[in-house]
């Protein structure tokens, strides 16, 4: 016998699987182009440094508050940054299955093709190594929310913030001096809206009682992607300041900004007017 107590499920409805795009695309995109060639990083790990637990009321969780593996969010982001222009990634955080691969290569051509077997090229090696992690998740930073009710009917609303940090830093391989380091911070939302109805009959020996609410948690996982997006941007704004790369000149004529940076060409205005003559 179920008391108080109301479910609803949905059933047999399924999600497709959606590519999630960035949160910070626009300022991914318009991130300056570097003035010299793209930059060879290596990523060997970037994982949880907290060691927070979910934080479920009234149950032991032993599931963590955040991913335990973001490299690939790093990885991505250093990929796509300023269109593209910035950084080549080498793989690093799979090394010994790389290695593994290549060494079964060099054994399987000496084996079948003896003294004219052809060497495996030799690995790309990195400039700098991006290091870092998620070094806080503080839950609970603030809470809060208001409610009112007339004749029994009203509506409750609200709200918790949690804070997730994270740490990025460049660190040259030839000297082992790091470089350049950023702390960037992002803010968790969750929110929850309800009404409830409390309604007395027959002289207050009967009740009817009935609430219905929504509940928007934002997603952990969508939000250190975005906080490393932050970062990564934060990484290069950072090295231009402090003279390590620097960004592409602007152009002197007014039509070279008219060019993107696959080499096609748009009408500029100047053209446009010859044109119209």
């Amino acid at each position: 016998m179920l008391n108080n107590c109301a479910m609803l499920q949905k059933s047999g409805m399924e999600s497709k699987p959606e590519i999630t795009e960035m949160k910070m695309q626009k300022e991914f995109d318009t991130v300056p182009a570097p003035a010299q060639k793209k930059i060879t990083v290596a990523v060997y790990s970037f994982q949880d440094k907290t060691g927070q637990r979910r934080n479920t009321p009234n149950i032991a969780s032993f599931s963590t508050a955040v991913t335990q593996g973001a490299e690939p969010f790093l990885i991505k982001a250093l990929q796509d940054v300023g269109k593209g222009q910035w950084f080549d990634v080498v793989e690093r955080v799979n090394v010994d299955n790389l290695i593994k691969e290549r060494t079964i290569i060099k054994q399987m051509r000496d084996m079948y093709e003896g003294g004219n077997a052809k060497s495996v090229p030799p690995l790309q090696f990195a400039g700098i190594i991006v290091e870092g992690g998620i070094i806080g998740y503080d839950s609970g930073m603030e809470s809060g929310g208001a409610a009112y009710k007339w004749l029994g009917i009203g509506p409750q609303s609200q709200y918790s913030k949690d804070i997730v940090t994270v740490s990025l830093r460049a660190i040259s391989v030839s000297s082992g001096r790091v470089l350049t380091t950023i702390t960037v911070s992002k803010t968790i939302y969750s929110t929850a809206d309800s009404i409830a109805i409390l309604k007395a009959f027959r002289g207050g020996t009967a009740f009817f009682e009935a609430e219905t609410g929504l509940t928007i948690n934002e997603p952990t996982t969508l939000a250190v992607k975005a906080t490393v997006e932050a970062a990564v941007v934060e990484l290069i704004k950072e090295g231009e300041r402090k003279g390590i790369w620097s960004f592409k000149p602007i152009p002197e004529n007014v039509d070279d900004w008219y060019e993107n940076s696959n080499g096609s060409k748009t009408t500029s205005k100047n053209e446009e007017k010859n044109e119209s003559k």
